[in-house]
């Protein structure tokens, strides 16, 4: 039986984990947009000069018979420094924050466990948050399916691109046909 299920994550810009979470063998849908906030509806614009609260996220629609929250998980770890507060690279603000927004109390469970599992593997302390999900609010359409529609944008190119080599690298398995 095929069971679908939301998870929703932030680790920086969502152009690169929506390009990734895209490949993953069992996710159906990918939605970039804002979560964690505390204006409504708000705009790229606003959520980038870090006034809102809002972290750039991507809201996961998977199947579960095909791969687990655990796994989605696995997989972002490996594609975000979860170490840096507030940044990724060269991405500085709240809105690039670590997070996970969990939707359910199994999610909640499933996300302790592996921040530590994941804090034994890293130098620094994880500075993941760990937040009750609230509203999403998707981004404005020239935010969605970003990367494939402009792979050769400077950004893409830069810093994009390479991350979705690392996790078609690390988690070749995954990939979806």
């Amino acid at each position: 039986m095929h069971m679908t299920e939301i998870a929703t994550l932030a680790g920086g810009c969502f152009w690169c984990l929506e390009a990734i979470f895209q490949r993953v063998r069992g996710v159906k849908k990918v939605t970039s947009g804002y979560i964690g906030g505390h204006i409504r509806h708000p705009q790229y614009r606003q959520v980038c000069d870090g006034n809102t609260g809002h972290a750039e996220a991507v809201q996961i629609e998977y199947d579960t018979s095909i791969i687990s929250f655990e796994g989605l998980l696995e997989v972002f770890f490996d594609i975000h420094n979860p170490t840096t507060r507030n940044r990724q690279g060269n991405d500085v603000g709240s809105q690039y924050r670590s997070a996970i927004f969990y939707h359910n109390e199994n999610q909640r469970l499933a996300s302790l466990a592996i921040l530590e599992k994941v804090s034994l593997a890293w130098p620094m302390p994880i500075v993941t948050e760990l937040c009750a999900a609230d509203t999403f609010w998707p981004a404005e359409l020239e935010h969605h399916d970003y990367y494939n529609q402009h792979p050769s944008q400077p950004y893409c190119m830069a810093v994009v691109g390479p991350k979705v080599q690392k996790f078609m690298q690390h988690f070749a398995g995954l990939l979806k046909e």
